[in-house]
């Protein structure tokens, strides 16, 4: 009887403690399934994340490489641009040779000289020109200061006789890139007005540029 009572004890505690065991496993397992995933989960993000960064840094570098790409087309593309326009102005330089060749160039030089005194507005003028200009410019300085005195007569009805040099320093002439013309100073050269050739060219390039540009280049 007595060993009944022990045998059905020892059987209950082994039961018990196979329940025990039983659940140890089961909330072991489920434990352990848990943080599988959970850590599957977290690695999942983490390749996710990776790649995005990744993607993103591609894309990036793919802008950055699209934009250099431009700004090299774009800096090529000016280039040929002043290319093209400074072989314009180089035509239209040599152009202005031509003029200074041709049998109306005293005419024009007189009628510069009138021009620059208009707009010197001094009595005391040196007017400087090309080695190869100095004796048309002194022949056609007496009827441009003429041509300028009537012109200012005219206008404000005053007579005005203004003293018109040709420089003497050989040395001071003007260089062969003014492309002729001339180039008037006063008050010790604080006053000056630039009327050669090239100078004239410049400003109407300038005054030009938008509609050569519109012409050469027109917008797409």
């Amino acid at each position: 009887m007595a060993s009944d009572q022990i045998r059905q004890m020892v059987n209950f505690i082994l039961q018990e403690a196979h329940e025990k065991a039983n659940e140890i496993r089961v909330k072991t397992e489920h434990d352990f399934n848990l943080e599988k995933q959970t850590l599957v989960h977290e690695a999942k993000l983490a390749v996710q994340d990776e790649y995005a960064k990744k993607e993103k840094d591609r894309e990036v570098q793919a802008r950055i490489a699209r934009s250099a790409e431009i700004g090299a087309c774009r800096q090529k593309k000016m280039a040929l641009r002043d290319d093209l326009l400074t072989s314009l102005m180089k035509e239209a330089s040599s152009k202005c040779k031509v003029v200074a060749d041709g049998s109306n160039y005293p005419a024009l030089l007189q009628k510069l000289i009138v021009q620059g005194l208009i707009k010197i507005e001094e009595l005391e003028v040196v007017v400087f020109c090309r080695k190869e200009d100095v004796a048309t410019v002194k022949k056609v300085v007496p009827a441009a200061v003429k041509e300028y005195a009537d012109i200012m007569e005219k206008e404000s009805g005053v007579k005005l006789s203004p003293k018109v040099a040709v420089n003497g320093d050989r040395g001071k002439d003007l260089p062969e890139s003014s492309n002729g013309g001339v180039k008037l100073t006063a008050l010790n050269n604080k006053i000056v007005c630039d009327n050669t050739m090239s100078s004239r060219l410049a400003l109407v390039y300038l005054e030009l540029m938008p509609s050569i540009r519109e012409i050469l280049f027109p917008e797409q």
